[in-house]
């Protein structure tokens, strides 16, 4: 058991080391190539700092750990809104750009709300996973198109991807070097991913819990890990560079890009069915949290300190709920 949590540790420590050295060797290389900012924030950026979740979820797939998948994913969406701002808002009142409240917020809770009736059959199949990753396609050139709209009235690149959520990433000028950190990168997220659902599926017999527990909880906080340490430290620092745009697209990348990927590999099925297994509970959650930053910043476009302290209370509610239920 205790070699199996160490595994865990050893797995979560090389996603996230491997995602950022493959976002950093990824994007100085396009960059090197003459790629604009906009375009390298919104792809390669974007789809590296999901990584961890989509890796996570393809090596589950694969294996026929079906839940494990889909609870990585409904369990990081919970974990990004309500831990990881809840906790940074905690820190430091989190203000945010208008559009995220008019734009973002409900476009997550749409695509949320379509991967809910999409589940309603049990199953995630090819067809429903190439609509998913259809819509990741259209996403990333729709806000290609807003950014390309911003630039035309006169804010700057930096100022654009700022709005959308995504930071610069530090660039690494030895081409050589970008390679060598593109490969490593890809590496440690493959072997990273292997070790973290093997090990994940031993505490599973181990304890006796359900995938659908450990992919909630165990593998949704790991996966969870970049964005939780980048915005509490920016928030204990007092930079309000931590942004709640790159929470709200990283949750809808995992629903298009990492459930459409992983259904379009193999189908997901969902044991026992969605209603009966209680998926539809976790679903809910996630659109809960999904909708309560929207219902905090419609006036002021700020998530305050009590904000923070009321979803992190929700966080904490539904992991007892979790744990009583297992």
């Amino acid at each position: 058991m205790a070699l199996n949590i160490l595994l865990c540790l050893i797995g979560f420590v090389m996603l996230y080391y491997g995602a950022e050295w493959l976002v950093k060797g990824s994007s100085s290389l396009a960059k090197s190539l003459g790629v604009t900012p906009v375009v390298i924030g919104l792809t390669v950026v974007a789809f590296g700092t999901s990584a961890p979740e989509l890796v996570v979820s393809l090596v589950s797939s694969i294996k026929g750990k079906s839940m494990i998948a889909v609870g990585n994913v409904v369990g990081s969406n919970i974990c990004n809104i309500a831990l990881v701002l809840g906790l940074a808002a905690l820190f430091q009142p989190i203000k945010c750009h208008r559009s995220v409240v008019t734009r973002d917020i409900p476009l997550m809770l749409g695509i949320s709300l379509y991967l809910l009736v999409l589940s309603l059959n049990s199953t995630l199949g090819r067809i429903e996973g190439a609509t998913l990753f259809s819509g990741i396609i259209l996403y990333t050139f729709f806000n290609y198109y807003i950014a390309r709209k911003e630039s035309k009235t006169g804010l700057n690149e930096e100022a654009v991807l700022s709005e959308l959520g995504i930071e610069e990433v530090e660039y690494i000028g030895s081409r050589s070097r970008q390679i060598v950190f593109v490969i490593i990168g890809i590496v440690g997220v493959i072997f990273g991913a292997q070790i973290v659902v093997e090990s994940a599926v031993e505490i599973m017999q181990v304890l006796g819990v359900s995938e659908k527990f450990i992919g909630l909880t165990i593998v949704a906080f790991g996966t969870s890990l970049p964005e939780l340490a980048t915005s509490v430290i920016a928030a204990i620092r007092k930079e309000m560079d931590i942004s709640i745009g790159n929470l709200v697209g990283s949750n809808v990348f995992n629903i298009l890009s990492v459930l459409g990927a992983a259904s379009l590999v193999r189908p997901i099925s969902i044991p026992g069915g969605f209603f009966q297994s209680g998926l539809i509970i976790d679903y809910l959650v996630m659109m809960l949290t999904s909708f309560l930053p929207w219902l905090m910043m419609r006036k002021t476009s700020t998530v305050t300190r009590r904000d923070g302290v009321i979803l992190l209370s929700c966080y904490v509610v539904y992991v007892i709920y979790l744990t009583i239920k297992a």
